[in-house]
């Protein structure tokens, strides 16, 4: 795997476009869980992942930001950075890019690892946990992204 993971070629949909003439907000979500879902199957979440084990994975917290509008047909890969992870969580980080070189949005992920029984926050299988761990010893290299751990509010001078 390389570092940031990058995903395959996106293209931005027809109807992801809002009555503004960019992509709707709700769809820059829909392309970071896309990326998401292709670094799922690498370390072990993959589609069967529930269905298998009974377990699965939620985000507990979401920020993203708009860096800049995307159009329809645009074509974007995104980027996902294992930032840190313990046995029942991780923290990632993402970036979508358009195809000419300019960054379109970031966001930044706190996922749970729930056994669905309860459903309850769970240790992830030591196979699953080892990928991760596998993910973050890639991705310990990488700087801090600045955006990481950003706040939001009305900044007052």
């Amino acid at each position: 795997m390389t570092a940031p993971f990058r995903s395959s070629i996106m293209t931005v949909r027809p109807e992801w476009i809002d009555y503004n003439g960019h992509l709707n907000m709700a769809y820059y979500n829909v392309l970071f869980d896309q990326c998401a879902d292709q670094v799922y199957e690498r370390i072990g979440f993959g589609p069967d992942y529930h269905q298998t084990t009974g377990n699965t994975t939620y985000v507990a917290e979401f920020h993203l930001a708009y860096v800049r509008e995307l159009h329809v047909n645009d074509q974007v890969t995104v980027t996902f950075q294992l930032i840190d992870f313990d046995a029942k969580r991780f923290h990632s980080y993402q970036e979508i890019w358009h195809q000419d070189g300019w960054l379109a949005a970031t966001g930044e992920a706190l996922t749970l690892h729930v056994d669905q029984s309860g459903p309850k926050v769970a240790p992830m299988p030591d196979d699953v946990l080892n990928k991760v761990r596998t993910l973050a010893d890639e991705h310990s290299s990488l700087p801090r992204p600045s955006a990481v751990g950003a706040r939001i509010g009305i900044r007052r001078k």
